[in-house]
């Protein structure tokens, strides 16, 4: 991380610390049940992390890694809830606040979000794959909801997957080992001014009674390759400032795991590796292998999809 980005990551810090206050009033209830108690959110640290410039480390560690949850909010005597917030004036969406566990988490098939059309969203292909995501804000897999326009994102692909995606996959595998695991989980889109494209999203975590599960990141909405314009979601191809440091190839030895050490690259059963992010990998639902490197999958006897 530069030492511009250092500098302002300590501004997002001292904000945590000192600039907490109740939003109660900003959060609309959803149809499950949701605790008495207020939430607690930073004042000035969404804007602070507005202005963050990428400089190609996509996740950074905000407040040493450590969340900034009110004890209040932290509480399980009510049992599991989620919080969604109004779309705001440009019908942007705002944060999603949960307490998870495994009650919440789907049962169903995954349903279409195809009608929800997110702030900035543009449905364009580049090589053959989609640039834009409708990206969750709490993901499918942990709270079962589809096509709600508050909890959803324009997000690049690389944004979704695998950089949310491997912080979402930690969550999910803790609820699933037992209906006892919970998990106060909060994300906020990171938006600059006006646009309408998030600059980045900001997820907090931490597991009840442990630090199992127990993070504070944000994550630039960026997309290798690929010069994006945040005030609509429009975009043109080529290297730019925004991406010079990141390299769009991957390397045969990169690991692509998530914290417990499980790969995220999934092999299907007919013989194909699949990366995070790309085009068939959401669509391989029961991978018959998982690796962590390229490599790895190659030697095992997969080979890349064409």
């Amino acid at each position: 991380m530069s030492k511009k980005t250092k500098l302002v990551a300590a501004i997002v810090i001292a904000a945590a610390s000192f600039a907490v206050y109740s939003v109660k009033d900003h959060f609309q209830e959803s149809t499950k049940s949701t605790p008495a108690a207020s939430q607690s959110q930073v004042v000035s640290a969404q804007q602070d992390l507005a202005e963050l410039e990428y400089e190609g480390t996509q996740t950074i560690e905000i407040n040493q890694n450590n969340p900034t949850f009110s004890k209040e909010t932290l509480s399980t005597t009510k049992g599991p809830w989620e919080n969604y917030g109004d779309l705001d004036h440009l019908n942007r969406a705002t944060n999603a606040e949960a307490l998870l566990n495994k009650k919440l988490m789907p049962t169903e098939k995954r349903g279409e979000i195809s009608s929800v059309t997110p702030t900035g969203w543009h449905s364009k292909k580049i090589n053959g794959q989609y640039l834009y995501n409708r990206s969750h804000l709490i993901g499918y897999q942990l709270s079962g909801e589809n096509a709600n326009w508050k909890n959803l994102i324009t997000g690049t692909r690389q944004l979704n997957s695998p950089e949310m995606l491997r912080f979402e996959m930690d969550v999910k595998y803790y609820l699933e080992k037992s209906p006892k695991n919970y998990v106060r989980y909060s994300v906020v889109p990171v938006f600059r001014d006006d646009e309408l494209l998030a600059r980045g999203v900001h997820m907090m975590a931490q597991s009840i009674g442990s630090d199992d599960i127990h993070f504070n990141v944000y994550i630039f909405n960026v997309q290798n390759g690929v010069t994006l314009n945040y005030a609509d979601g429009s975009s043109t191809i080529g290297t730019s400032k925004q991406d010079t440091t990141a390299s769009s190839t991957a390397s045969p030895n990169e690991e692509y795991a998530d914290s417990n050490g499980k790969g995220l690259i999934k092999g299907s059963k007919s013989g194909i590796y699949h990366l995070p992010g790309s085009k068939y990998y959401d669509k391989t639902t029961n991978p018959k292998a998982w690796f962590k490197t390229i490599d790895e999958a190659k030697k095992a006897g997969y080979r890349p999809a064409k």
